[in-house]
């Protein structure tokens, strides 16, 4: 993957604040829209969710879950060219009084400070998802299956 994309799939993931999460629920796919903050090394995406949602429950019976980051729509003719990538990986809680808590707490509302009064509700649960493979659709022609090196590889581009 050429450097040109790397950069191109790091301004994609850094840009957006909100992705699709595919939960499964039981044998069934399930998709909802969740907001995320990537870690600067784009090793985990932060999710901060509510127990009460269908998606958390499904993440707390299993974990294996994707997340779909889109180009907004700029209603180009084909909006089949915006640029995406699907991570596919597992998403667990971050335990409240672990050390990683208040870093990624910090992580999340240094790029969702709007959510900061949802940590005052014991609903709400913040999660680390982290890849293991991606799929990343550049634009025509332009679509590669990635590592987690390769994500590493972009985070470093900016």
């Amino acid at each position: 993957m050429h450097s040109e994309e790397l950069a191109a799939l790091a301004t994609l993931i850094r840009s957006q604040r909100s992705a699709a999460l595919g939960t499964l629920r039981e044998a069934s796919p399930f998709v909802s829209m969740v907001a995320y903050a990537a870690e600067p090394d784009f090793g985990g995406l932060l999710l901060h969710l509510s127990r009460l949602a269908a998606h958390t429950r499904h993440l707390l019976a299993n974990p294996q879950s994707s997340l779909l980051i889109s180009e907004r729509d700029d209603e180009r003719d084909d909006p089949q060219t915006l640029a995406r990538i699907t991570l596919v990986g597992a998403a667990a809680p971050i335990a409240a009084e672990s050390a990683a808590y208040a870093a990624a707490r910090g992580s999340y509302l240094a790029r969702l400070p709007a959510a900061a009064p949802l940590f005052e509700f014991p609903d709400f649960a913040l999660f680390r998802f982290v890849p293991s493979q991606a799929r990343y659709v550049g634009g025509f022609g332009r679509i590669y299956t990635l590592t987690p090196e390769h994500l590493r590889r972009a985070a470093e581009t900016q």
